[in-house]
């Protein structure tokens, strides 16, 4: 029996096994990020095993600390395994999980008011917080403000379950003379974009902000957050707030949460969000968290929930690591603190050797560097040419098509990691950029704002018009992902062909901008030469 072809169609004019949504849901393009994350997983670097492997500098992960989590892991008070672990719990999670959850935020988010434990929902990951608050949200069509670049990842989480879509709020390198550095979010560019929404039809529900921000780096100060919340308040928006980095900030720049304002313009329309995968480097463990005090809300996502739950021994186990005070506040907060610097430290000092400067940043794990002067024109095709001469090295990076930049040539990379890697990641960046022509470009207007040490030490929407064109697509990529994970040792002619099959579906597929979201200087090619 088959489910493929054509919105899942039988032969001899059966029905489709596939409803509707479950044919747009299957037709869906893969993001940039899934499909450099699959290429990664079927050829994996390893030192001793795999040194010719890809080298994985691309996926948000914390590696800096597991020898602190690994030594916390080993101690008493985490053998636990009470009969009351292995049974059914609240699908909310577990009270005694949710309490710890409360007390640790109000202290380490100086939150204004102590958080209230009902007003907590776990699930397993913020990917399905996304989902699930999202879905409740907003119906099929409605929209969501989102300053771009952003994690394109959202795209995927807000579109499957509800077929949200995205109104761009695009950021620019190019500061005017308001503006005090690159990429700058502003109310009048949220207000720009939602005027544009409303005359193209698109209701718009709610404004997405991530800070720390992702791949920036950014963070948003206090009165910055403030004027958001108000324009929100104004046009009765819902605010979802992902603070997911929040505890990866790694210099002394202050780092406000929305939980810590006094007075919320809209309380009932603000809505938190976090969890252990980046700040306690733990992505396995697939757990989020979502903080709203509206009940009709909380409601609607806890009947989703029961599909999102977390095992009840990861939830005793995390709850061990929020209570041991002791341990935060000593060993593995002011450790992490000091790694993340030092590693960033180390990569932007590296890039700046082979001539890429990075915007000044101050959380998460990443940096956002200008490959702008290494790309043969200031087009996407020539960002995802230099993305695939990096994969055929063995190399992986974000490039800027995956977070919906409008400029071609910034690419994101992860820091996080282990020296030594660093380093290698480093030595196969100039083995590519030696031989990459470097045109002229004036890119002055941002210079002051990068970080030169030399100086200063996806998922997109379809129509059911667009459907046929790019499941012929899509077969091309799947057909080339299948591909990778078969092929002998011919690794770059696999990586070429899986990246190949992508460019073609990311250029065959209109985006959200393209079909009307309303950026008109990028209807052509997503981007400003």
């Amino acid at each position: 029996m088959s489910g493929g072809g054509s919105g899942g169609a039988l032969p001899g004019g059966a029905a489709p096994a596939l409803s509707a949504r479950g044919a747009r849901i299957a037709g869906g393009a893969p993001g940039l990020l899934d499909v450099g994350f699959a290429l990664y997983i079927a050829d994996p670097f390893d030192r001793e095993l795999n040194p010719q492997g890809i080298l994985n500098l691309g996926t948000a992960e914390n590696k800096l600390c597991f020898d602190l989590i690994e030594a916390r892991l080993t101690r008493p008070d985490m053998n636990y395994l009470e009969p009351d672990l292995f049974q059914y719990s609240d699908t909310q999670g577990t009270r005694s999980f949710r309490e710890e959850i409360a007390k640790f935020l109000t202290d380490y988010a100086r939150a204004a008011k102590a958080l209230n434990p009902d007003h907590i929902t776990v699930m397993n990951g913020c990917c399905a917080v996304f989902a699930t608050l999202s879905t409740v949200l907003c119906d099929p069509d409605d929209g969501y403000l989102i300053p771009t670049p952003y994690y394109g990842g959202v795209n995927s989480k807000t579109w499957l379950y509800g077929g949200i879509q995205p109104v761009h709020v695009p950021l620019f390198s190019e500061m005017t003379d308001k503006e005090s550095h690159p990429f700058q979010l502003t109310v009048e560019k949220l207000e720009d974009a939602l005027q544009r929404a409303k005359k193209q039809g698109i209701r718009v529900r709610a404004l997405i902000l991530i800070n720390p921000h992702n791949p920036l780096g950014d963070i948003y100060p206090a009165q910055l957050l403030k004027e958001c919340l108000e324009f929100a308040h104004r046009y009765e928006l819902h605010v979802i707030m992902d603070e997911i980095y929040m505890f990866s900030v790694y210099d002394d720049t202050t780092f406000t949460s929305v939980l810590s304002l006094d007075c919320l313009p809209d309380p009932e329309r603000t809505h938190f969000m976090w969890g252990f995968s980046k700040d306690f480097g733990m992505n396995g463990m697939r757990v989020g968290v979502l903080y709203t005090r509206n009940d009709d809300i909380r409601k609607a996502v806890n009947q989703l929930a029961v599909f999102h739950s977390c095992p009840g021994p990861v939830q005793h186990v995390l709850s061990q690591f929020l209570r041991d005070r002791d341990w935060l506040d000593n060993v593995f907060f002011p450790t992490n603190k000091r790694r993340l610097k030092e590693a960033q430290n180390i990569l932007v000092d590296g890039l700046a050797n082979v001539g890429i400067p990075v915007l000044k940043s101050s959380g998460g794990l990443y940096v956002w560097a200008d490959f702008r002067k290494f790309l043969k024109s200031q087009t996407f095709e020539a960002e995802l040419e230099l993305w695939q001469k990096l994969l055929d090295k063995k190399l992986l990076i974000s490039p800027g098509k995956a977070f919906y930049c409008y400029e071609p040539g910034w690419f994101r990379l992860i820091f996080s990691d282990s020296v030594d890697k660093i380093y290698l990641c480093i030595q196969r960046l100039e083995q590519v950029l030696q031989f990459t022509a470097e045109p002229v470009t004036d890119n002055t207007s941002t210079a002051d704002a990068l970080c030169n040490p030399e100086e200063d030490s996806s998922a997109l929407l379809l129509s059911v018009g667009e459907r046929e064109t790019v499941e012929l697509c899509n077969r091309k990529a799947r057909v080339a992902v299948d591909g990778s994970v078969r092929a002998s040792t011919s690794g770059n002619c696999r990586t070429r062909a899986t990246a190949w099959a992508v460019l073609v579906v990311m250029d065959a597929t209109p985006s959200q901008s393209d079909r009307g979201v309303g950026q008109a200087q990028v209807a052509s090619e997503l981007a400003r030469p």
